[in-house]
């Protein structure tokens, strides 16, 4: 007799952090049963709306959207928005009949996660920050598995659903990385002096590219060189102001397509602290300076980056403090052998490998 196919619903998105997790757990499944019919619901106008597409997977998206923490019309919006997309949800899943629903995290996770709870269907959480939402929070009471990131959920969820799994990261991304020498050359560094590479993201990091423009001489003036991705809105500013210094130790690149070999060139890496980004650095192993932002939900990325430091794994510094702070204590850092050496093991000591894999084995359990 042939075993019926397993029909698994993926909920959730809303950044790059929720949704490129989310196709790796699904690409994961699909490794151990190539037959699993996948589906994922996300938000309209979204990026998964793009995204998981490109990855070879269906969408539907809903008309949900995010409540607003203070008083504003917006939130009327809300109300019919969330009730509008429970009742769709309801249809996605009388129609699809799930065995499982994923969510991981994002505005849709909750209207679809709260109608398989109410019909009865397991649900399963990924949880990628070190402080759960309200959403999460409220869906837990009826998960039947909470996979983590981070030690110490239980304040959260409870102990008994929990699963420390780590953060579904770019595993190929981190098995290519190569060796330095390679690394300096491709982005025509020099050999003979340490590399400190800034991550700005995509888009750019504010605070920390402003921190570094503002101490663009200190670096100029340095024995290391910087390998700086500024984001797409602010490499104009960042090379005009780097091309006007006439310093030589200050790579000034947009985007890096090949992160694997800036890991490689790197001796020191500043960046923000998503939950996603703190994962993969875990990975790399490299000593760390974090700038949390302050615009997210919870100020999370604070609570994420303080997981690190209360283990002496990184170093964080306040967005707040950054322009006055950073490029001093990084001079600092490069300077200081002995703590390299120990952010560096420590930082390692946190790295949970094959996060994606574990939470395919366990969505199929639930199965």
């Amino acid at each position: 007799m042939k075993q019926k196919s397993k029909n698994i619903i993926i909920s959730g998105g809303g950044t790059g952090g929720h949704v490129f997790p989310a196709i790796s757990i699904a690409n994961a499944i699909r490794e151990i049963d190539p037959n699993a019919n996948i589906l994922f619901v996300g938000a309209l106008g979204k990026i998964e709306m793009e995204k998981v597409p490109a990855a070879g997977y269906k969408i539907i998206g809903l008309p949900v959207a995010g409540l607003q923490r203070r008083l504003t019309t917006k939130n009327i919006s809300f109300v019919y928005k969330l009730i509008n997309s429970l009742k769709i949800s309801r249809k996605i899943i009388k129609d699809f009949k799930p065995d499982v629903v994923v969510g991981v995290g994002g505005y849709a996770s909750g209207p679809v996660l709260r109608i398989a709870n109410i019909k009865g269907i397991p649900t399963l959480i990924q949880e990628q920050n070190s402080y759960a939402g309200i959403t999460n929070k409220l869906l837990a009471k009826k998960a039947k598995k909470i996979c983590v990131a981070y030690e110490g959920m239980e304040t959260y969820f409870p102990k008994n659903k929990i699963l420390l799994t780590g953060n579904p990261v770019r595993q190929d991304l981190l098995d290519k990385i190569g060796s330095r020498k390679e690394a300096i050359s491709h982005f025509e560094l020099e050999s003979g002096r340490k590399t400190v590479l800034v991550i700005g993201g995509s888009l750019g990091a504010r605070t920390v590219n402003q921190s570094v423009i503002g101490d663009i001489e200190k670096i100029g003036k340095s024995d290391f060189q910087l390998l700086w991705q500024t984001g797409k809105y602010y490499y104009e500013e960042a090379k005009k102001v780097t091309d006007e210094s006439g310093y030589k130790n200050i790579k000034v690149l947009d985007f890096i397509t090949r992160m694997d070999m800036a890991y490689a060139a790197a001796d020191i890496i500043i960046s923000r602290a998503g939950a996603g980004t703190i994962s993969e650095l875990c990975l790399v192993g490299k000593p760390v300076i974090l700038v949390p932002s302050p615009n997210v939900a919870e100020d999370h990325q604070t609570k994420n980056a303080m997981a690190l430091v209360n283990k002496n794994a990184a170093i964080m510094i306040r967005d707040i403090d950054a322009r006055e702070k950073l490029i001093d204590t990084t001079l600092e850092l490069i300077e200081n052998e002995k703590q390299r050496i120990s952010l560096s093991e420590n930082i390692k000591g946190m790295a949970l490998r094959d996060s994606a894999k574990i939470i395919a084995e366990e969505v199929l359990k639930l199965c």
